[in-house]
């Protein structure tokens, strides 16, 4: 199928059936018989951007694979779309067009990147195929626990108790639910999201990503907006799955850091940011005390991503390359 030319025009691409009637964007650069590796991007619902993450690797003994997530960017359908059934998107239908995508381009196993909720996926599908598997470097790392969502939704409205309360007051105005209480205010806004109302679930995007940029200009004069969010398509699409993965808590029964035993021999790069709000480093200490054979690296001054942190992943890819060589 055709599909949209990517940010590097050079690089080969296309669109991948899977299952559901969903088509999935996918990127190669790099060398053909280079190690294979795959960069799974944030979110969930972000996209691949303009491709800066092919500046991480020495691409001239890499082969990278870049893949847009169902319902993401240049994949088809897109979860903005009101008609795209909710119910399209689990973590386990994720691991599924991984592994198909794996099998099309021909490649027996490689490296994982995963950032922010792309670590998540990565260890979802280390799990579901470790043999599958070289090595992973995982960048802010999540693995979209409960805890994890309740912090970042509700617990660091204590930080932020301006921004939370406008937020809450949203959902209390419009999900009656979570007003009578029998909803947390993810899934009040999961609801919010899916509503039937365009202009409502257009309002409740705004209300949330306006919460996420508060939280990540911690230590700003003031908060920073992600000029992303004036796409509307990518906000919508952004926040849909954001809020439908995280109000199932990625879709991960067990908790993936009750899961370990079985990647417990793979190598690991672990890198964090120690003034990281959005995402304390106890998730990386926790994934690295499970993982014996894995390097946590902490950057006291990055937050959800930093320099010290982008310079921090290089070395790691370089050094998994070495692994795999």
């Amino acid at each position: 199928m055709t599909s949209p030319a990517p940010q590097n025009a050079d690089a080969l691409h296309g669109l991948l059936p899977v299952a559901g009637g969903h088509h999935v964007y996918w990127e190669e650069s790099g060398v053909p018989d280079g190690i294979p590796a795959l960069h799974l991007h944030g979110g969930p619902g972000s996209t691949l951007g303009a491709g800066g993450y092919r500046n991480r690797w020495d691409l001239a003994r890499t082969r990278l694979i870049g893949l847009e997530q169902r319902g993401c960017g240049r994949s088809i359908p897109s979860a903005a779309d009101a008609e795209t059934s909710i119910h399209s998107f689990t973590t386990q239908q994720l691991i599924a067009d991984i592994e198909e995508l794996r099998i099309s381009l021909g490649i027996e196993k490689w490296i994982l990147n995963g950032i922010s909720w792309g670590s998540t996926l990565a260890l979802a599908y280390a799990q579901a195929h470790p043999q599958r598997v070289i090595g992973m470097v995982l960048f802010a790392v999540t693995s979209t626990s409960r805890e994890e969502v309740t912090w970042i939704t509700e617990t660091v409205g204590a930080i932020f108790p301006e921004a939370w309360d406008r937020l809450a007051g949203f959902a209390r105005e419009h999900a009656p639910g979570y007003a009578a209480g029998s909803l947390r205010l993810v899934e009040a806004y999961a609801q919010l999201l899916n509503s039937d109302d365009l202009s409502l679930r257009d309002a409740a995007s705004q209300q949330w990503a306006l919460w996420e940029d508060t939280h990540i200009s911690l230590g700003s004069e003031q908060v920073i907006r992600d000029p992303r969010w004036q796409d509307q398509r990518l906000r919508h699409s952004l926040t849909r799955l954001t809020t439908h993965f995280w109000a199932h808590d990625g879709f991960c029964d067990p908790p993936l850091l009750e899961n370990m035993a079985g990647i417990a021999h793979l190598p690991a790069v672990l890198i964090h940011g120690r003034s990281d709000i959005s995402g304390p480093v106890r998730t990386s200490w926790r994934l690295h005390q499970a993982l014996p054979n894995s390097e946590l690296v902490i950057c006291e001054n990055d937050g959800h991503g930093g320099q010290s942190m982008v310079e921090h992943w290089n070395s790691a890819n370089s050094k998994m390359l070495d692994l795999a060589s």
